[in-house]
């Protein structure tokens, strides 16, 4: 199998299952998960910035793990709970803490397009340069390749790097067409990471650019953007 047909294998099984185009592994506790929650994990959960304040002061371990590496503050973040969150790291959680699949707060609400979560995480210290998830990208490269534009947006801003290539061979510019749909979302993506210098040059393990790829599946308004 040549390199372009394991790329086309690896994608299309990206989007077998996860057929909303959810980056891998950016999924919530499930409810078997949730039932099984306990102490920081369950205060977490339900946003209880008081019993979180208890617990911690009774030695509650702040990096405890659920059964998919999840600590509480990964939960607060999927449950779009700032104030658990906020308290959670006032009282020594990791912000920059990875779980299984090796996502961490900010990919995490970037893939959720939860920009007030997103932003939060990296005012208390989330960095937006993590090399996250299998596919050893960037939260910019998952919000690039969903088309969710303020977060792309507040990722230029934050200092995410614009030229990273994942394992795919991919860049955040490359996935914004390559995954992307040609529509509005996924154009002003592209515009924005082309405005704010990423290289346009950068191609992909076929040795083809951005440029190329947009014009090959004809995305007339993208390719007003290069």
């Amino acid at each position: 199998m040549n390199v372009l047909l394991k790329v086309i294998a690896i994608t299309m099984l990206v989007l077998t299952l996860n057929p909303l185009g959810e980056a891998w592994g950016q999924t919530p506790p499930s409810s078997t998960q949730r039932s099984t929650y306990s102490g920081l994990h369950a205060a977490a959960l339900t946003g209880d910035v008081e019993k979180i304040a208890e617990l911690v002061g009774q030695g509650a371990k702040l990096e405890q793990r659920d059964s998919a590496g999840r600590t509480p503050l990964h939960v607060a973040v999927y449950q779009s709970n700032e104030r658990a969150v906020s308290a959670l790291v006032k009282a020594g959680a990791n912000i920059n803490a990875y779980e299984n699949d090796d996502y961490d707060a900010i990919t995490i609400a970037a893939v959720a397009n939860d920009l007030e979560m997103m932003n939060l995480a990296i005012s208390l210290g989330g960095n937006p340069k993590n090399i996250t998830s299998p596919y050893v990208g960037t939260a910019l490269i998952a919000a690039a390749h969903l088309g969710h534009v303020e977060i792309v947006k507040s990722l230029i801003k934050a200092g995410s790097p614009l030229d990273h290539v994942n394992n795919l061979g991919w860049t955040a510019l490359m996935e914004s067409v390559v995954l992307g749909d040609g529509g509005p979302r996924h154009v002003e993506v592209a515009g924005a990471l082309i405005e704010a210098g990423a290289d346009v040059s950068i191609t992909d393990r076929q040795g083809i650019t951005p440029l190329e790829r947009a014009k090959s599946r004809g995305y007339t308004e993208m390719i007003a953007r290069f």
